[in-house]
């Protein structure tokens, strides 16, 4: 699932509401927001345009989940044992930041108001455990990870893996962010990008969220800082959330046939793995009565190069094959398109029986 971030404290009513029908045109279904930031005195005004957003987005059929902590409890002087507040804000859910002692997690579990609770996935601790330990209702529980405003400081890609298998492992739903780079403010005053794995932070928005979905780890990518563009919305709609999906551009001269081999299937890895190529072989059934001609056989094939057999590969002919690093051609084996360079290191996803799809790069993606 897709989704957004607002900050109605930092934003005008009328820009928020046509941001949320702009997520929505382009299939966006959650929104996260942040009540963090309330400064004293302020309290009514702010929750009153929240109201009013969170409720538009409700009235779209989108989830929102508010960001809080015990300390936002206190502020607004709300209890545990009654979350309604935040279900007339028009919530379905609210995000811990940080916790209380995992009974008063568990109890919320059962609140009347129905709302799910979202636990922080950024730290590698027993605070899950202890939730479980006291029996709460597991269907309500979901997780999500932090952003990190500062650059340098968001989480180290090996944690963020064991983070995220730990959690995902104990059966819950899980959630990153991602940064826009159109986007212009956070719940915060600073911020250096806003993101949730420090790699990303400058990383083109589509690859980031699909090196996430590569993870196989990530249920939902959640746009950290507010407005993203039009386009960056857009491009994020258009990609496959399922599998794996390249963006490629085709070689001169390329076949409409070899183009219908590489865009128009599903692609799986054989089992039998080896470190040259990945290996499409059932695409080639389809094509053994086809005229795939000798065409762009470079004596070299690099990283990246998607090939496809020709008429002298015998059996081999119509097998989809991505190159994971140098080696030669004797021929046999058309270079019909090569993955955009940004994404090369999405061909390490690929394990035994994985699936993959293609998309064309246009000039204006």
């Amino acid at each position: 699932m897709l989704g957004i971030s607002i900050y109605p404290y930092k934003e005008k009513l009328e820009e928020t509401l046509a941001y949320l029908e702009l997520a929505h045109k382009y299939g966006f279904k959650r929104v996260f927001t942040n009540l963090l930031a309330l400064e004293k005195g302020t309290e009514k005004q702010v929750l009153s345009e929240m109201k009013k957003t969170v409720q538009h987005a409700r009235k779209l059929g989108m989830e929102v989940v508010l960001d809080i902590n015990p300390g936002v409890f206190d502020q607004l002087a709300i209890s545990y044992k009654d979350l309604s507040p935040f279900k007339e804000l028009g919530a379905t859910g609210i995000r811990l930041d940080s916790s209380f002692d995992g009974m008063i997690e568990s109890l919320m579990t059962f609140d009347p108001a129905n709302l799910d609770l979202e636990v922080n996935i950024s730290y590698d601790t027993n605070y899950l455990d202890n939730i479980l330990s006291n029996q709460p209702n597991r269907k309500k529980i979901i997780g999500c990870h932090n952003f990190y405003p500062q650059r340098f400081t968001g989480l180290d890609y090996d944690f963020f893996m064991k983070c995220s298998k730990k959690y995902k492992q104990l059966g819950l739903r899980t959630a990153a962010f991602i940064n826009s780079h159109e986007a212009n403010h956070g719940p915060h005053p600073y911020m250096d990008g806003l993101c949730t794995v420090e790699i990303h932070r400058d990383m083109p928005i589509v690859q980031q969220a699909k090196h996430l979905i590569a993870t196989g780890l990530i249920d939902d990518i959640i746009i950290a800082n507010a407005f993203a563009s039009e386009k960056e919305l857009q491009a994020l709609n258009e990609v496959n959330q399922e599998v794996i999906q390249f963006h490629v551009v085709f070689s001169d001269g390329v076949s409409e046939i070899e183009k219908e081999v590489v865009l128009n299937h599903l692609h799986f890895n054989r089992g039998d793995i080896n470190s040259y190529t990945c290996r499409s072989t059932y695409v080639k059934l389809e094509y053994m009565n086809a005229d795939i001609t000798e065409n762009n056989t470079k004596e070299i094939l690099n990283i990246g190069d998607i090939t496809v057999g020709n008429n002298s590969f015998g059996q081999y002919k119509g097998e989809l094959n991505i190159v994971k690093q140098e080696m030669p051609n004797h021929g046999e084996k058309n270079v019909v398109a090569k993955i955009i360079p940004e994404e090369h290191f999405l061909i390490s996803y690929i394990k035994p029986w994985s699936k993959f799809v293609f998309r064309e790069e246009k000039e204006n993606d």
